[in-house]
């Protein structure tokens, strides 16, 4: 066995481990799904941002920029001021709200601050958060599938099995717990990755005979232009569409979580600085590792190889075993703090929000925490099969957490941004725009409008309107 695939079984190893350590840890609700709020700024930023930056952004992104190219640099911008926005705009306000309203859950807190006595946010957001995030846990289990695939050889149905019972296993054990903790050490190796990798390509490609605009132009025009080649409002569209990717940051549940269990919400501003620090080199370097690859493998290499897979070709190639393994393992590291945390939240969804809240079970602490361990493992092999669907169906990642994304931020940012910043707010309002942004995401997203204006912008614009809408009506009500 080479050395690569040494070091990604003992990291592998090594997440099992944590996970085991830091079951004793967890001994009420509140430990399992926020890691009792006591969380420092470090491991707060860096769990968010490994959280944040799933595999799509390893494996996902640098595919993107051989197979569309330039196009793709709207997507960069678009993310990177997405994150600013969300650290501004959401974390501190949530933190310390969910504390006055003791909310463990986005959807609790909603529930508590507009007195819904109905019950009706607990339960569209349940579903919302459920149906969503199976989707966006089997695009984890179907990168790792990939990674395992160009590591060992073995099968990506093989790689997705041995990539989702990892997740599973060390989310099921240790919760937030274990969940933030390998945040910091994966955050860590995913912006290597990010950085070091491009670089060391820029190095290798120094005189080389290629140019990347050849490269691009081989592929077709459209790759070689900022808007793919088109013009006016067709231009328009490509760069919203890069854009929108921002807007999903201001209300996904498994990011915003984050802010809710930092220990202080003085420390956020530190926080802050460290993820915006983070996310700066590590969105672009993404960008840049697929065309590094582009221009290094040559345009004609990806016709054999899926350009989803281009980050760890490159690192093999360019690399000493060594930091290979270590950065291959990053990429790993992406799509597992993703899927835990994913599993997580899906998981309150249901546990909290749904059975113990909106059914109204009273149970133990020991109960409610047995219960979400074995929530997390009937999620997780629902998410496996769709994983397994998606690689049978030749579904690239990038598209599936497009979907995911598009639901959960269209459905959750809207109202938790005016529930935040605006008092004319309504428990109607905020009931319309979580239906909305639900609905629009599955309509819009299966229809050919999708390939003039992207989902990712619509569902959000329309239930951010109707979130105001709904609640100046309710008001003059009133």
């Amino acid at each position: 066995m080479s050395i690569v695939g040494i070091i990604f079984i003992l990291y592998m190893a090594f997440l099992i481990g944590v996970g085991y350590k830091t079951m004793k840890f967890n001994k009420s609700q509140e430990d399992y799904l926020l890691a009792g709020r006591k969380l420092g700024p470090w491991v707060t930023a860096f769990s968010e941002r490994a959280s944040g930056e799933s595999a799509w952004l390893l494996l996902a992104l640098p595919g993107a920029a051989i197979s569309v190219g330039l196009g793709e640099a709207w997507t960069v911008i678009g993310i990177t001021t997405g994150i600013i926005a969300s650290w501004y705009l959401i974390a501190e306000k949530l933190r310390k709200e969910t504390e006055k309203y003791d909310a463990l859950t986005i959807p609790e807190y909603l529930h508590r601050k507009y007195q819904d006595n109905s019950n009706v946010i607990r339960l569209f957001s349940a579903v919302i958060i459920a149906f969503f995030f199976t989707f966006y846990v089997s695009a984890q289990f179907h990168a790792s599938g990939k990674v395992i695939n160009s590591l060992f050889g073995l099968s990506p149905v093989n790689g997705i099995t041995i990539g989702a019972a990892v997740i599973i296993s060390y989310t099921l054990m240790g919760g937030f717990f274990a969940v933030a903790w390998t945040d910091l050490l994966q955050g860590i190796l995913m912006i290597g990755t990010l950085v070091i990798l491009p670089l060391a390509g820029f190095l290798e490609l120094q005189g080389s005979e290629y140019t990347l605009s050849d490269d691009l132009l081989q592929i077709g025009e459209s790759n070689a232009s900022f808007t793919m080649g088109r013009e006016g409002l067709a231009a328009v569209s490509v760069i919203l569409g890069g854009l929108s990717w921002g807007l999903g940051y201001l209300g996904q549940p498994h990011l915003v979580i984050r802010y809710m269990a930092i220990r202080n919400p003085n420390e956020v501003k530190k926080a802050r600085n460290i993820a915006i620090l983070w996310a700066l080199p590590g969105i672009t370097g993404a960008f840049l590792i697929g065309l590094v690859a582009l221009n290094y493998f040559g345009p004609e290499y990806f016709n054999y190889f899926d350009v989803e897979q281009a980050m760890p070709l490159l690192a093999v190639e360019l690399l000493p075993p060594v930091f290979a393994g270590l950065l291959i393992s990053g990429a790993v590291a992406a799509m597992m703090s993703t899927a835990d945390s994913q599993l997580l939240v899906s998981t309150s969804a249901i546990t909290e929000d749904f059975i113990h809240q909106y059914l109204g079970k009273n149970m133990s602490n020991k109960a409610l925490v047995r219960l979400s361990r074995f929530t997390i493992v009937i999620l997780g092999l629902f998410s496996f099969g769709i994983a397994i669907l998606s690689e049978l169906q030749e579904r690239n990642i990038f598209g599936v957490v497009s979907y995911a994304w598009s639901g959960l931020g269209s459905a959750f940012g809207p109202a938790l941004l005016l529930s935040l910043w605006w008092s004319g707010t309504t428990r109607k309002g905020i009931i319309a725009g979580l239906l909305t942004g639900f609905l629009t995401t599955i309509i819009w997203a299966n229809t050919e409008l999708k390939l003039i204006v992207t989902e990712r912008l619509v569902s959000f614009v329309f239930a951010f309107l109707m979130v105001v809408i709904i609640s100046h009506l309710d008001k003059e009500k009133t």
